[in-house]
This record gives structure tokens, C-alpha cells and sequence, in this order.
């Protein structure tokens, strides 16, 4: 005959929080031990993919864990992944080189416009 057991929380459903598991104790009794739920890991906020590096836990269990187990040491540690942290470093540098190259194209046509007025006084 199957031994029944009973939840041991207040929560008497179901529920994907109230998840059990049967165990034998060593006294010979089946008892229901509650399963905590999957933690996902931690995804990176531009590509999506699973950042390596920073441990897999619950959202609440960061709070008690050293940093070193929450980023990796570098910039964007734990939020971003290295090629997306290398694309953002080249946009920046690459956003930076058209910056200077519009102001060397604008002070050459402004030097060219007042050698044009120069030579029309002449």
C-alpha cells in the first residue's frame, strides 16, 4: 500500500512554488521535502546569450553571494558578453574618427571658401 504524504507548508496546491519531493527518512517515514524552483542564468541585455562566469541562482540569493560569484572584471562585467562589450569599445572609437574627420572636412572647405574670396578681392 502507498504511503500518502502531506504538504508542509501552508499552501495546500499545486502550485510551481509548492513543488515536493518524496524522501525517505532514516526513521523509515516518507516525508515531503520542498523543491526550490530553477534558477535561469543570467543572459546578457543586448545579444541574449547566457553570460559565462556569473553563477546560477535564484534572484534573491545574489544578495548573499560574494561579488566575484555576481561579474566578471571588466567593464559591463555582469551585464554584457565580451563581443558585445569589443562591438560597443569599436562603435565608440569608430563613432569618435567620423567626429574628427567632419571637422577636418569642414575647416578645409571653409579654408578653401576664404582662399576662393582671397583670390576674387585680388
Amino acid at each position: 500500500m502507498a504511503q500518502r504524504v502531506t504538504y508542509r507548508r501552508n499552501n495546500p496546491y499545486n502550485t510551481r512554488s509548492n513543488q515536493i519531493k518524496v524522501v525517505k527518512t532514516p526513521g523509515g517515514i516518507l516525508r515531503a521535502q520542498h523543491v526550490k524552483k530553477q534558477a535561469s542564468r543570467p543572459k546578457c541585455g543586448d545579444c541574449g546569450i547566457a553570460l559565462p562566469g556569473v553563477s546560477t541562482l535564484r534572484p534573491r540569493q545574489y544578495a548573499t553571494v560574494s561579488k566575484t560569484h555576481k561579474t566578471v572584471s571588466r567593464v559591463y562585467g555582469g551585464s554584457r558578453c565580451a563581443n558585445c562589450v569589443k562591438e560597443r569599445i569599436v562603435r565608440a572609437f569608430l563613432i569618435e574618427e567620423q567626429k574628427i574627420v567632419k571637422k577636418v572636412v569642414k575647416e578645409q572647405t571653409e579654408a578653401a571658401q576664404k582662399a576662393e574670396k582671397k583670390g576674387k578681392k585680388n
